[in-house]
């Protein structure tokens, strides 16, 4: 079956030296609502012009087995710690299948949430203790961290009016502004804990001022 939501932009072909090398990981962090996703085919496009062979992909997701499991996760009631296993368990399959292979060949990932999430939302959102996900993480992905996450930032009340105009609700989505208060702080801690990877994306300007700071996130001598 055809891995979903994993596109190729492939555009102008590289060297051998080039194609062999590892390629950059880059993921998108914030509150539902922030306009995450609103970037990401603006975002495919302008890597593709700079010459990057780019993979889309999601979590939970980007496998057949991690989209069954995001179906789960965002629609089945469920304990915290079972929440965040089942998330890991998707994180794992999605690294095996798409994530390393993919970095391995010299392609960029962009990729639409990963573990930052998951401490912002079952750690800070939900309560589970931070150590708890640290551990998942470093048997999971000890040595894998993005090489640079954009981190939309929006105060969770105007997140909260744009979802309710966006689509129904799943489980997350209903939480409500407290909750969503303690998953920004939650990603604010890990931006703390690890400045030189993020780079802070104001979420209430404009589009095109968005796509500015976007543009200056990417380290020119990347491309």
């Amino acid at each position: 079956m055809t891995e979903p939501l994993m596109s190729d932009a492939i555009v102008s072909a590289s060297n051998t030296s080039e194609s062999n090398r590892r390629g950059r990981f880059i993921t998108l962090e914030g509150i539902d609502g922030a306009g995450k996703s609103t970037h990401i085919p603006w975002l495919m496009d302008w890597l593709g012009g700079h010459g990057v062979r780019v993979v889309q992909t999601r979590e939970p997701g980007g496998t057949e087995l991690a989209e069954a499991i995001r179906q789960w996760v965002l629609h089945r009631a469920m304990s915290m710690r079972t929440e965040a296993l089942l998330v890991f368990a998707a994180r794992q399959d999605h690294l095996d299948r798409v994530i390393r292979p993919a970095l391995a060949a010299g392609q960029w990932v962009l990729c639409d949430r990963f573990t930052d999430s998951t401490a912002a939302y079952q750690g800070a959102g939900r309560g589970m203790g931070q150590e708890d996900i640290e551990l998942l993480e470093r048997w999971v992905h000890p040595d894998l961290q993005p090489d640079r996450t954009l981190l939309f930032d929006l105060d969770p009340l105007t997140a909260a009016r744009r979802r309710a105009a966006a689509r129904e609700a799943d489980r997350f989505e209903a939480e409500d502004v407290e909750f969503f208060a303690r998953v920004r702080a939650g990603y604010q801690s890990r931006r703390a804990e690890n400045p030189s990877r993020f780079a802070l994306i104001d979420s209430s300007q404009s589009i095109d001022n968005i796509r500015v700071l976007l543009e200056k996130s990417i380290p020119n001598n990347w491309f």
